[in-house]
């Protein structure tokens, strides 16, 4: 059961899954057994443990307690979270702070007032939403924290490993530059996972010399894409030698290509993202496009995994507290080799994207994802 909840206008607002649920029935009686040969007994898929009480009586609800939910990649992330819950036995209750984290911070206390099971924090600012989840620790709430500090060793933390996205996409960036360009660099302080992959610009700039900064430009609002591309537009007039941008959140990149594409600079400027939706695969393949690497994980299996670590936490069973989501680097290339038009044949084509086994649960059927 999903709830989907609107929270109080308290203050100015600033934004695919599919669960195969496995079955197994009992075939047709086997033949009497001869007396040459005793018979074999079909094979049987091991079962599956015992729903704890409470998720078989519907009795679960988790809180989903949301920075953002505009944009593909919140919107998959979520449908995989509504999906899981649907697989584990739990209500999810979404509510979003639309960009505006004070009230991010005032849902998760209406949350925590509420008595929810458990808690899912998706993205924040650490200085407003660290004092919520606190107040939740000590309610004896679990806690989940997806791409925010949560500011305690209590709380489960799920990271994708945005060094590591940060390092894939840089490298192609290096590979296709020939370790020479101007970049112009999209980017917003605060928000941790960009702030990580901050991190690894900021050393792979040092460590490659021939790569240099020529601008930074960033905004984080309820229409990301449309602010970045005016910005990118202004910086590329005012910098005619950029020849790539980093823009390290699939917003920042369909922004920064809406701009090359308006200036007629596709030939000249290539750009390198994070992150991947559907549409953000219809933006990197579509003819002309100077999108040509992304570095991501499949937000939807994300979405998954922190469900499942939400119910495990309830049920009393043992979580990794640091869990973390290798991500793999897609290209404009393979792509459109691969006829790819979708998230579902991309993570076919890549399984290493799936991860049913990371915060698995034991009563429930593995997901998709």
């Amino acid at each position: 059961m999903i709830i989907l909840r609107s929270t109080p206008s308290i203050l100015g607002l600033v934004t695919f899954a599919t669960v195969l649920l496995a079955g197994c029935s009992q075939g047709s009686p086997a033949p009497a057994a001869s007396s040459a040969a005793p018979a074999t007994p079909a094979a049987t898929a091991p079962a599956a443990a015992p729903t704890p009480s409470a998720f078989a009586k519907g009795e679960v609800r988790i809180s989903l307690v949301r920075q953002l939910s505009s944009g593909d990649y919140f919107e998959q992330w979520l449908a995989g979270a509504q999906a899981e819950a649907k697989a584990v036995g739990v209500t999810l209750e979404v509510s979003s702070g639309e960009g505006n984290n004070d009230k991010q911070a005032l849902n998760l206390q209406q949350a925590i007032n509420q008595k929810a099971s458990a808690v899912i924090v998706d993205h924040g600012f650490a200085q407003t939403i660290q004092p919520a989840i606190k107040k939740a620790v000590d309610a004896d709430i679990p806690v989940v924290a997806f791409d925010v500090d949560p500011g305690t060793t209590e709380a489960v933390t799920i990271d994708q490993d945005d060094h590591q996205i940060a390092e894939q996409a840089l490298s192609a960036l290096k590979k296709d530059t020939g370790s020479t360009a101007k970049v112009l660099y999209v980017y917003v302080a605060g928000f941790a996972p960009l702030d990580r992959r901050n991190e690894t610009w900021t050393q792979f700039k040092k460590d490659n010399p021939g790569i240099t900064q020529a601008a930074q430009i960033g905004v984080v609002n309820s229409s990301t894409a449309a602010a970045v591309a005016d910005q990118a537009k202004a910086a590329l007039q005012a910098n005619p030698d950029i020849t790539a941008i980093f823009a390290p959140y699939d917003e920042f990149a369909k922004g920064a290509a809406l701009a090359v594409k308006e200036l007629g600079l596709q030939s000249k400027i290539k750009i390198y993202g994070a992150d991947i939706s559907t549409a953000d695969i219809g933006v990197m393949t579509e003819a002309g496009s100077p999108w040509v690497a992304t570095a991501a994980t499949d937000p939807s299996n994300v979405g998954r995994i922190a469900v499942r670590a939400a119910a495990l936490l309830v049920a009393g069973e043992q979580v990794d507290h640091a869990l973390k989501v290798p991500p793999a680097l897609v290209t404009q290339e393979r792509l459109r080799q691969g006829g790819i038009t979708n998230v579902q044949q991309l993570v076919q084509a890549n399984p290493d994207l799936s991860t049913p086994d990371v915060a698995r649960v034991p009563w429930a059927a593995p997901s998709a994802g």
